[in-house]
This record gives structure tokens, sequence and C-alpha cells, in this order.
């Protein structure tokens, strides 16, 4: 029996209640969801790759089907035929979201055909966060509870509580 793999890459600074909301909807309709924490070059990290996939397997206790992998540095396609997946996973909280994911999408496809993107829309509730806006709040010691994992809530607090 071929199992139905997803990918859903990202660079997880820090993993929101937004990500397991996405990774909650692809395990309806995968068998096993790969997540793979990569660096995204273009920004400063507060976590290391290591502490990230710590964290997210910590938020994804109890998943079974779920297996949290640091990234090599290579095209997420590439990692993806290496996996044995199917599709990349993307989340997708409005237009602006859709209309670069798309365009990730593509260029996916020109690097290899057989690799197929799921969009996942964004709960109601989650729409407005981002990783960037959680680590402003939590910077200034606002409440990031209802926004985050307990252990990512936790992790935030003592890496701003050793910053300060």
């Amino acid at each position: 029996m071929t199992l139905n793999i997803g990918l859903f890459p990202g660079s997880f600074d820090p993993f929101t209640n937004g990500h397991l909301a996405t990774v909650k909807k692809a395990l309806k309709i995968f068998d096993k969801l790969y997540i793979a924490v990569s660096t995204n070059t273009g920004k400063t990290a507060l976590f290391t790759t290591p502490e990230k996939v710590a964290l997210i397997k910590g938020a994804t206790e109890g998943l079974d089907r779920v297996e949290v992998i640091a990234a090599p540095r290579k095209l997420t396609v590439d990692l993806a035929v290496e996996l044995k997946a199917q599709a990349l996973i993307r989340g997708l909280r409005n237009t602006a979201d859709f209309e670069y994911e798309a365009g990730v999408a593509q260029m996916n496809k020109a690097q290899n055909a057989d690799i197929e993107t799921v969009f996942f829309m964004a709960d109601q509730k989650y729409t407005f966060i981002s990783s960037s806006m959680i680590k402003e709040v939590a910077a200034f010691g606002g409440d990031v509870s209802a926004l985050v994992p307990a252990c990512v809530e936790a992790a935030l607090k003592t890496k701003y509580s050793e910053k300060r």
C-alpha cells in the first residue's frame, strides 16, 4: 500500500496555533505528514533549528502520523522526493498569502511536475496571526497564550527574559 505523504515546510519561528491547525487539517487527508523546519535566510531567527524542532515535537505530541525534521539545505521539492511526499502543504490566511504562495507553488511545479501543493485556509480566529507579530508581542511581555501552543509560550517567555 502506498502512503499518501505530505510535507509541511516552514521556518516556524515560532510555531503557532495557526500552524498546528494546518497540521490537523492536513492529517485528515494525508497518512503521514512531515514538518520540515527550514532556515529563512532573509530573517534573523529567534530560535535555533534544533530548538524549533523540539518545540514542534512538543506541540504535536500525540499526533502519531507527524514527523518533525530539520530540513537540509536543498530545494523543498527535492526534499519531498526524498521523503516520498506527493504534496507540499501550505496554510493561507488571506489573499496576500495566496498571491505569494501561488507563485511559490508554480516555481515548485516548474522544478518537479510530480509534486503538488495543497492549500489549507486558516480558521478565521488565526487569520491575523503571524510569527513576527507573536514575537513582537512576546518581546514586550504581552499575552500570546491563545496564539501559540503552551510549550512555545514557555519558550518565548524564557527566550525574552534572557534578552532583558
